[in-house]
């Protein structure tokens, strides 16, 4: 995969995240628009950790369709309106994703489109 995670000695050493992802000689690259809890019946999931959960079932649904997997993510924004969700964010995270780890931006927001939505996911993918 031309895919090469770069944490620099001169930056400041990352958790669960690279820095850079630098992609190579890519032949797909794969935008992912923001992932929110709400299942493919339409239902919104309740709670934070629950709509956590499906956030990330529909970016693996969108990644399996385009024959990717988590390992292709090259860069995920994710968007919590609760800071109370960092740490079941980064540990579901990690569940998912494995050892892959992509570059990462997460906010703290007043909000989102619609007022039921707690967490929001965005994503880049690579092959």
């Amino acid at each position: 995969m031309p895919l090469e995670m770069s944490n620099p000695p001169t930056v400041h050493k990352p958790g669960s995240y690279s820095h850079a992802v630098l992609v190579r000689d890519a032949t797909r690259r794969l935008v992912i628009s923001g992932q929110v809890g709400t299942a493919p019946d339409g239902r919104i999931a309740e709670g934070g950790e629950a709509q956590i959960d499906q956030a990330l079932a529909n970016l693996g649904a969108i990644l399996d369709a385009h024959g990717m997997t988590p390992a292709n993510l090259v860069k995920m924004t994710v968007f919590l309106t609760d800071p109370a969700l960092i740490v079941p964010w980064r540990t579901k995270r990690g569940a998912w994703m494995g050892e892959h780890r992509s570059a990462s931006t997460l906010l703290i927001v007043a909000g989102l489109a619609d007022p039921r939505f707690l967490v929001e996911v965005e994503a880049e993918a690579s092959d």
